[in-house]
């Protein structure tokens, strides 16, 4: 199939390589991050073992636009976007907290909730909340972000304790959270849907806070459609979702969560087809886009081409 498992190229100043899970990135001349967002796909801290076609395309192409949607707030690390599955940005030094910020109860703040707790990340919670009741207001719960491991739930009062972040920064980080995800909010109910929930990553350079990685993609965002919300909450439903939740249900119903001894379900071309077809829905529904493949099948050489062009530019 026609997808980007891995690539391995080698870019003139080029001076570093990082392969994440599903992104390949390339450090140029120590001033540049050339990213190739692959159609690898993982759940539950597992890279499954097929491509997904498009899928890199669709969580570039949507990061692309709300990145650029929402420079107005606050200026981003993008540089340029030379091909459907890769950015190119100037390098951050990135602060090592993740602001998670929420306006619903949902995923592992209701498990929060659930288990009896009324705090999290610090933040205080009513009593009589069900899951997925929209909150008094969008929280900040933050984490570390581990280099090794899971990231790990935070408090403000810990990241000042700890000296993680400045109370000046943090407090300007605060503020961007809070707007971006306003702006997120705004232009999700134009599509008929509800920002669950999202997280938002900050670099610095030059003195200067920038917002870097994805954002607003179905990866790192929970959303809920709009129509008949209120009516499931009253009916004690399950709310109907626009995230990756349909690829780890998939899984869990094959017996696999990640848990020792456990293996990766086969994945048939037919599972690999339906997983890819609903990445291009989730494209066109959180967009209102129609998704345009490209013509050209030589995906790497079309990828390696385009960044070699684009780096002849910087």
């Amino acid at each position: 199939m026609n997808a980007i498992k891995e690539t391995h190229f080698q870019f003139a100043k080029q001076t570093g390589f990082y392969k994440g899970k599903v992104r390949d990135v390339y450090t140029i001349d120590n001033k540049y991050l050339a990213m190739v967002v692959t159609d690898r796909i993982s759940a539950f801290d597992v890279v499954l073992p097929e491509a997904i076609p498009y899928k890199g395309q669709v969580l570039n192409q949507i990061a692309a636009k709300f990145l650029q949607a929402t420079s107005d707030i606050i200026p981003n690390w993008v540089v340029t976007v030379p091909d459907p599955s890769v950015t190119i940005g100037r390098i951050c030094e990135p602060f090592k907290v993740e602001m998670v910020i929420r306006g619903y109860l949902a995923g592992h703040a209701w498990r929060e909730y659930n288990s009896g707790k009324r705090e999290v990340c610090g933040v205080g919670l009513p009593d009589g909340l069900k899951e997925n009741d929209k909150l008094p207001g969008p929280i900040i719960t933050p984490t570390t972000k581990a280099s090794v491991g899971h990231d790990e739930d935070i408090s403000k009062e810990q990241i000042l304790a700890k000296g993680i972040v400045s109370a000046v920064e943090y407090a300007e980080l605060e503020k961007y959270t809070y707007a971006l995800y306003q702006r997120g909010t705004e232009i999700a109910a134009k599509r008929g849907l509800i920002l669950v929930d999202t997280k938002y990553e900050f670099g610095k350079a030059d003195g200067k806070i920038y917002l870097i990685d994805e954002i607003h993609t179905p990866d790192s965002s929970r959303y809920f459609y709009k129509e008949g919300y209120e009516e499931r909450q009253k009916n004690n439903e399950a709310q109907k979702q626009l995230s990756k939740e349909f690829v780890r249900q998939w899984l869990i119903e094959n017996g696999f969560q990640g848990k020792q001894g456990q293996s990766v379900p086969a994945m048939t071309n037919n599972i690999v087809n339906s997983i890819s077809e609903r990445y291009i829905e989730l494209f066109e529904q959180i967009t209102g886009e129609d998704f345009i493949k490209p013509a050209n099948d030589a995906v790497l050489n079309r990828v390696e081409g385009a960044i070699n062009n684009a780096l002849t530019t910087l």
